[in-house]
């Protein structure tokens, strides 16, 4: 009887944790937007505002390398990436490895933090 109830018990609480994943999967947005404080140096949110860095603003769901106005790199132009969620959260983590030869040298390390500016880049158009 005690091995069904700690059998509950643990089935139980294998539900909440894995109820816990898809929320650290969707991140927060208002942290990433704190993330993204480190990214605006280079990148502006602000629709047509030129930083050193592409124009961010509606970036997810676009095509990579194809912010008007923006000289990319060869290899980003041709890249052929699309930006969602994953290929985000990818070239985020290891922009080098993602794109080699890229102009983007800075990365994300920590993913909470990855997820959760993705999540605001999300909330921006």
């Amino acid at each position: 009887m005690r091995h069904r109830l700690l059998a509950a018990a643990l089935l139980a609480a294998g539900g909440i944790f894995a109820s816990a994943g898809p929320a650290l999967a969707d991140g927060d947005a208002a942290h990433g937007k704190v993330v993204f404080g480190r990214c605006a140096a280079c990148h502006s949110l602000d629709a047509g505002k030129k930083l050193m860095g592409p124009n961010l603003n509606g970036i997810v769901g676009q095509k990579a390398g194809a912010v008007a106005g923006y000289q990319y790199s060869k290899a980003m132009a041709s890249s052929g990436l699309t930006w969602d969620d994953a290929t985000l959260d990818k070239f985020l983590a290891s922009p080098t490895s993602t794109v080699p030869g890229t102009k983007m040298l800075v990365n994300v390390a920590n993913a909470q933090d990855r997820a959760d500016a993705i999540a605001y880049l999300k909330t921006v158009k």
